[in-house]
């Protein structure tokens, strides 16, 4: 391997490690900091300059000071590995978890290409290094700046509904007896949910206390989590509706992720609804319906992930509910 070789291999690990230690650093300064009991929502993770201005930083990092030779594809493609690096050091120092890494991936992967871009078109233009230094400070600062200026702005609230749905080869009378309330499930019952996988946990069981409007389900999940729904419509054999609270004070810290916890600040789920549509003999559709509040600075993003992780769920309850009612049937 010739001298230019690996020299240009030298600084492309240069600019990596710099672009990784960026975003880490950066992800320790967004930490939420406390004064006097208030927490300083300055520089909050879950904020559009964090989310997208730090990868975008990152992938300049890697270009600006990895860069020996003008090749543009490792503009574009360099700095996903540093944004990789990143991310992989913040899951080993428990900063993120794996559920909010997964959702953020395409965000990193495309803003740091973004920013290798913009590095590789600065240093092809500016003819001054002392320009070239103002513009790296420029960028270099941008999430830091916009960071306060953001705080200014109130996030703004979301409420989406999701719904899925099941065929089901029963009565509605025998898959009512299944949704009013539900039996512990067993590991037998369990099958594969990619929304498990990535850190929800899996439905237990749901029990009634009472009849009709006004009583309680209490839907436990695995990792001590509850929702203490009330119920606010009961159509039997026909529909049953009910607000949702969930039980936060005693849902264990690690059983979610910090920005994804269901009730937390960001995300919650409101009302639930189950209805029967009858489809000839013996045979029904039946619907789940949920309202979830979305409360992030990047509501049009995280809305797409929030639906399908949504949806996911109440698939994975609904096949658990056809199952019992076929084999009653």
């Amino acid at each position: 391997m010739s001298d230019r070789r690996l020299s240009s291999l030298q600084q492309l690990l240069v600019g990596l490690v710099l672009g990784a230690g960026y975003g880490l650093i950066s992800r320790l300064l967004f930490a939420p900091m406390s004064h006097g009991g208030k927490t300083s929502a300055f520089y909050a993770v879950m904020s559009c300059s964090f989310i997208f201005l730090v990868p975008l930083v990152l992938g300049f990092v890697v270009v600006w000071f990895g860069e020996v030779e003008k090749r543009w594809l490792r503009r574009i493609i360099g700095p996903w590995f540093a944004g990789l690096a990143f991310m992989a050091s913040a899951i080993g120092f428990n900063l993120e978890g794996w559920i909010c890494v997964i959702l953020w991936l395409p965000i990193v992967l495309v803003m740091s290409t973004l920013g290798g871009v913009l590095a590789g078109v600065i240093l092809d233009r500016q003819p001054s290094d002392g320009s070239k230094r103002l513009c790296f400070a420029a960028v270099a600062l941008l999430p830091f700046v916009a960071g306060p200026l953001e705080s200014l702005r109130e996030r703004s609230t979301e409420i989406a509904t999701v719904h899925t749905a099941i065929e089901i080869k029963a009565t509605p009378g025998q898959v009512w007896r299944q949704i009013r309330s539900v039996p512990r499930i067993t590991e037998a019952e369990h099958g594969f949910s990619l929304s498990h996988k990535l850190g929800f946990p899996r439905p237990t069981e749901a029990i009634l206390e009472g009849t009709g409007v006004g009583s309680v389900r209490y839907a436990r999940f695995e990792g001590n989590v509850l929702f203490v729904e009330k119920v606010t419509e009961w159509a039997e054999n026909k529909r049953l509706s009910f607000s949702i609270v969930a039980d936060t004070k005693n849902i264990p810290p690690t059983t979610f992720d910090e920005h994804v916890t269901i009730g937390g600040p960001y995300f919650d789920v409101l009302h639930g609804s189950y209805w029967i549509e009858p489809r000839g003999a013996d045979r029904v559709v039946l619907h789940l319906a949920s309202d979830q509040r979305l409360s992030t600075g990047f509501n049009f993003y995280s809305h797409w992930w929030t639906e399908w992780l949504m949806n996911d769920l109440q698939a994975y309850i609904l096949r658990i509910i056809k199952a019992r009612a076929e084999q009653a049937a």
